[in-house]
């Protein structure tokens, strides 16, 4: 009975912070220009950072170098390249990349999916979880994707919380830089495992390792 009960405390726990983090993930941060301060500086110069555009070392301090990687950020995405970051350039930035917290749960997902898969099929899994990111299919935020309900096994059998080793979060930050193995798929599965008619009913790009991705 007391086994029961501290199960089900941690998972009321494990939903609260969920639900917190979907929240705060769902927010718009402030507007930022050249001189801004603050704790919203250093999530944008780490989303910066894991695409490749950011440099240097975080700071809380929107500098002429943030203002550079920024200004890029837009060139390379259609946004009016004015080195600010308002609701337009955060809105892309959620859709293409990640802040510190989502890197981990994108690391954790990585693991607890591909772990002992060769390391493009790593990426790919990171790949795909970007991918439905980017998509209007499925929820905007990486949490929301991540715990969409049946989305992922080791979400629903409680692989998911395992710690990540360095090379899940080195895939992460790949996926994040843009990497895709995957071929832009939405789905992956084990074709030897897989018990879904319609999972199997997808159109198939490609296979790496023991995973098969469609679209």
């Amino acid at each position: 009975m007391f086994r029961r009960l501290s199960v089900l405390v941690l998972l009321l726990v494990l939903a609260t912070l969920v639900t917190t983090t979907y929240y705060a993930e769902a927010q718009t941060p402030a507007t930022l220009k050249f001189g801004s301060t603050g704790p919203d500086v250093p999530d944008l110069q780490f989303r910066l950072q894991t695409m490749g555009y950011f440099k240097s070392p975080i700071t809380t301090t929107f500098g002429m170098t943030t203002r550079t990687a920024l200004q890029n950020f837009q060139y390379a995405n259609g946004i009016a390249k004015d080195g600010i970051a308002g609701p337009k350039t955060w809105r892309k930035l959620k859709k293409l990349s990640v802040n510190k917290p989502e890197l981990s749960k994108l690391a954790r997902i990585i693991y607890s999916e591909a772990r002992g898969e060769i390391y493009a099929g790593q990426v790919a899994v990171g790949a795909v979880v970007m991918n439905r990111l980017q998509s209007s299919n499925f929820p905007n935020t990486l949490t929301g994707v991540i715990m969409e309900p049946h989305a992922f096994t080791a979400v629903a059998d409680g692989q998911y919380w395992l710690l990540p080793d360095p090379t899940a979060f080195q895939a992460a930050r790949d996926a994040v830089k843009g990497w895709d193995p995957s071929g832009n798929a939405l789905f992956y599965y084990n074709p030897n495992t897989a018990t879904s008619d319609w999972v199997r009913s997808l159109k198939i790009i490609k296979k790496i390792g023991n995973h098969v991705f469609a679209k």
